[in-house]
């Protein structure tokens, strides 16, 4: 049978990170060009309706200041033009200027879809066409008039409504040069009647300054484009990590459902399983006691043997399954009372000892005296004693030593260290041994087998009694498992309780004195 590396099974599981992102890079540029071929512009048709969007806004909140702007203008102008026809101009500009803002209002009422349309793309450039024609009627008034003073004012107001027309129309290219190319044909038409020196190169400044402008215009352009771009991949991004993070909740909220389902089966099974094996380990034990006479063949004693050691390593393993799954389901109930801990370590100690002296191992203590007692369940501090110290003498070599501390911790907690010189555990490895089922390389090869369930089960019954378990070990130096109880459950010494009789006697005799 071929053995499945990781590398296949993350190609079987499509977790590749190169081939996610080169698919994900495909999708977006795919879906880009389909975007692109449906768009006026050459752009995304969202990025089409977001430009729209911004110029109609622009636009908007710039049609009070237009046409504070044209009055200013209109005002100036008054002294190389009758004011009559400077009323007519003003009529007409603002009609011009009218004529756009209806056109903002509506387009900003239409649907995005409606919007799309290239007719408003057309609307627009000919409303700034209508805008620039009369700004430019107004130039040539005032070239009209024959003054020095009005041609020179002429050319720095092509030049201001050239920079205005510029920014405020910068997100719709057609709309800038339908604005400024009426003043651009105003200002050539005047070299038509006079082509002086000076005339000449005053007009050919100002043209230089409208190219100017519209090349600024064309930088604005592609910045904007250029910030809506990385908006469109951010919010593509913000909506990937989205679905990602949606996708990895339903996993984990799938996983707890695995967990919690595994871990009500197994607490359920509890009956369902030790009921046979208590049957096995009963029958073999009659069997390899011969309680009804001997066995014809001697094997079969040590068949019985065999069959009731085997059960009640079975029946142990189950034993710890039941438990961390308790544990992890939440149906591990504590039966909290006072309880000792230096007497529960010490029980433990002696149960053990004769497992030890078979292996040449000496376990020393160190308990500090007079320890108050704990409010905790006691069959729980002595699964977790016991399996603290069958690891240590299970993992410690022939002639070594397991040393016992039990006493104060500096926040007025109390605690239990067990510390064995065997072959240690590597540091990456720690993670490892904390986890269900998980067993160290070295001890695998240095002590007898487990179900590595111990340490874990330890782990859960300290976290319910609100203490905290700490492993330190170094390779070849030994292990040292450290139990902490918080001071929440050391119990303080209380006043004795007086007895009711002698309580009230007291009282009594109080009444008397205070009378």
């Amino acid at each position: 049978m071929s053995q499945l590396t990781p590398e296949i099974i993350q190609r079987g599981r499509g977790a590749d990170p190169n081939e996610i992102a080169r698919r994900r890079r495909a999708n977006r540029e795919l879906q880009a060009t389909r975007e692109k071929l449906t768009s006026t512009t050459g752009l995304e048709r969202a990025f089409d309706y977001e430009l729209l969007r911004q110029f109609a806004e622009t636009r908007r909140n710039a049609a009070t200041v237009m046409v504070l702007l044209a009055a200013v203008v209109g005002a100036a102008s008054s002294i190389w033009i009758s004011p009559p026809l400077i009323v007519l101009w003003l009529a007409l500009i603002t009609t011009a200027l009218s004529v756009g803002f209806l056109m903002v209002t509506r387009f900003r009422k239409a649907a995005p879809e409606e919007a799309l349309a290239p007719a408003w793309r057309l609307r627009f450039t000919v409303a700034d066409l209508i805008q620039g024609g009369a700004w430019a009627v107004l130039l040539v008034g005032l070239y009209r008039t024959d003054s020095s003073s009005a041609q020179t004012f002429l050319l720095f107001l092509s030049l201001l409504i050239t920079a205005v027309i510029a920014m405020l129309a910068a997100n719709l290219p057609s709309a800038v040069f339908a604005g400024i190319g009426p003043l651009t044909v105003a200002i050539l038409a005047s070299l038509a009647r006079n082509n002086s020196i000076e005339w000449i190169t005053m007009a050919a400044v100002a043209m230089g300054g409208q190219l100017y402008f519209v090349i600024l215009s064309n930088r604005l352009y592609s910045s904007t484009v250029a910030t809506l771009e990385f908006r469109a991949e951010k919010d593509a991004l913000i909506a990937e990590l989205e679905q990602a993070k949606a996708n990895s909740d339903e996993a984990r909220r799938r996983a707890e459902e695995a967990n919690i389902a595994k871990s009500h089966f197994l607490a359920t099974m509890s009956h369902e399983l030790r009921t046979p094996l208590n049957a096995i380990m009963g029958f073999s034990e009659v069997m390899k006691g011969e309680l009804f006479g001997q066995h014809q063949v001697p094997a079969y004693r040590e068949y019985s043997n065999d069959i009731y050691n085997s059960g009640k390593l079975l029946l142990d393993i189950i034993n710890e399954i039941l438990d961390l799954s308790r544990i992890e389901a939440g149906r591990y109930e504590l039966k909290e009372e006072a309880v000792s801990l230096a007497h529960v370590v010490e029980d433990c100690r002696h149960m053990l000892q004769m497992r030890a002296k078979n292996r040449s191992i000496s376990i020393r203590e160190m308990i500090e005296p007079r320890l108050p007692k704990l409010w905790a369940d006691e069959r729980a501090i002595r699964q977790v004693a016991l399996n603290l110290l069958s690891n240590a003498i299970k993992f410690t070599p022939s002639g070594g030593d397991v040393t016992i501390k039990v006493g104060w911790t500096s926040s007025g907690g109390q605690y239990l260290s067990v510390k064995d010189t065997g072959p240690g555990i590597p540091e990456e490895e720690i993670p490892i041994v904390l986890q269900s089922f998980g067993r160290g390389s070295l001890a695998i090869k240095t002590a007898e087998q487990g179900t590595g369930l111990g340490l874990p089960i330890v782990k859960g019954l300290m976290d319910m009694h609100g203490g905290q378990l700490i492993l330190n070990s170094k390779l070849r130096e030994g292990t040292e498992v450290i139990i902490t109880f918080p001071p929440s459950r050391v119990m303080d010494t209380l006043a004795p309780l007086q007895e009711p009789e002698r309580a009230e006697t007291h009282a009594a005799s109080s009444r008397r004195a205070a009378a």
